[in-house]
């Protein structure tokens, strides 16, 4: 039985003054570099239904951010599912996506269970957990996260919330609440009133771990002890600065966190969909590619809406550098974006 861990103190966020968040906010509205979003369409390439259907079980698609789509063991589980045109609690303001999701969210098949880290709004969006209200079976939330999501619409019977190490088993998955080193609030009333977490997503046949959002800590090793090793590490790269190091990791550290965990193989997610740092958009995946070759570490950087093989991936391309090709470009099978909307037909 899971014995109840007591609720993480919260890690400073940002600035430690009102002057210095000022100045953080000034820079975030007029000195952003022209480089944090790509000058042209990235490649996405369009997903269906049928394709997800016939896919081989252990596949892996990424959908955009920290929105990863597994089908394991015969069904389909989803992590932190963010589908709309804005990571922001505002319809026309806050960080737009650079690319429409590669499948529109309706063409979603059934979903075995919605796998969630935090509350925030790159990882939580309302009008996603809405839609899927009723046709994913469960979610699986940290503890105070579920809450959220009934009073969004989600039957409480479909919703298992944990806290740190808590466990439990879903149609033939073990799914643990892992720490991570974040904090969490989506207004001005309710900071840190809900856990965070990573998550180990172990099957008969592979061990999986998901990162969420972290800064570098201890906690990687002590994961890696207890859970480790792992076949594939998603792990969180993007989004950082040294000024918020403590909850954001900067690339080095997620190549040294992949190695505390005992990974085998490094999935970078938390890049290429959204403007939420200083450092150019394809920052994440060029350093992590130039300083994993010299530690041993297999890097993998699927194009977006590209099947990987879970258990024997093929090599991937340094797709960020390049052009994106005709019939690849931008979610083509979401159509144009409109304000506040889901991206569903």
């Amino acid at each position: 039985m899971n014995t109840p861990q007591p609720r993480p103190k919260a890690v400073p966020s940002g600035p430690k003054s009102l002057k210095a968040a000022l100045r953080l906010t000034w820079d975030f509205l007029f000195h952003k570099p022209a480089d944090t979003r790509p000058d042209q369409p990235i490649p996405v390439a369009p997903l269906t239904r049928a394709a997800l259907d016939a896919a081989p079980d252990y596949s892996l698609w990424r959908l955009g951010h920290s929105t990863v789509l597994l089908k394991l063991e015969g069904r389909f589980w989803l992590t932190d599912p963010v589908f709309g045109e804005r990571a922001s609690p505002f319809r026309h303001l806050g960080p737009r996506r650079f690319h429409a999701p590669p499948i529109a969210l309706a063409e979603l098949p059934p979903l075995e269970a919605v796998i969630l880290s935090h509350d925030h709004y790159d990882h939580l969006d309302k009008s996603t957990i809405k839609a899927l209200a009723r046709s994913a079976r469960h979610f699986v939330a940290p503890s105070g996260v579920g809450d959220l999501l009934a009073d969004w619409g989600v039957a409480r019977e479909r919703i298992h919330q944990l806290g740190w190490w808590e466990s439990i088993q879903i149609s033939g998955l073990t799914l643990v609440a892992t720490p991570a080193q974040h904090f969490s609030g989506r207004g001005l009333g309710d900071a840190n009133r809900r856990l965070w977490c990573s998550w180990v997503i172990q099957s008969p046949r592979a061990k999986l771990f998901f990162s969420g959002d972290t800064g570098y800590f201890d906690g990687f090793r002590a994961i890696g002890e207890r859970h480790g090793p792992f076949d594939l590490t998603l792990m969180e790269a993007g989004a950082y600065d040294e000024r918020w190091a403590a909850v954001h990791m900067l690339p080095h550290q997620t190549l040294q966190a992949h190695l505390d965990l005992g990974g085998r193989r490094l999935l970078p997610i938390h890049n290429s969909t959204f403007d939420l740092a200083f450092h150019r958009w394809s920052d994440p995946l060029e350093q992590l590619s130039q300083l994993a070759p010299a530690q041993g570490i297999t890097l993998l950087t699927p194009i977006i809406g590209t099947r990987l093989d879970v258990l024997a991936p093929e090599p991937t391309t340094a797709w960020w550098r390049q052009p994106a090709p005709e019939g690849a470009r931008g979610g083509a099978s979401c159509g144009i974006f409109k304000p506040g909307r889901l991206c569903s037909r």
